[in-house]
């Protein structure tokens, strides 16, 4: 896939990116720009540099929850089919026919 060239704003400073996907980029500069803004109402008196860094942290947290979500998932889905299997194959034994 071809990058295309994209300019972004974020914190109120114009980025210069190359993207594969527009539609995603964008997204994730207003998502990052939405968390920094509500980062700087959250702490008005601290330096960009700080509230950059926290911003990164509550993503950060975010992505950890997200992950842990998806190996949960995931560990209940196996759990799931392994039943099913066993079910399936407790029917076999019962039915050979």
């Amino acid at each position: 896939m071809e990058k295309k060239k994209l300019k972004i704003k974020i914190f109120d400073k114009e980025y210069s990116l190359l993207v594969e996907n527009e539609e995603i980029a964008k997204e994730l500069a207003i998502y990052v720009n939405k968390v920094m803004e509500e980062t700087k109402d959250e702490l008005p008196d601290q330096p960009a540099q700080t509230i950059a860094i926290i911003a990164c942290l509550n993503i950060a947290y975010d992505l950890f929850i997200e992950k842990n979500k998806n190996r949960e998932f995931l560990i209940q889905a196996s759990d799931k089919v392994k039943k099913i299997k066993l079910l399936l194959s407790e029917q076999q034994v019962a039915d050979p026919s």
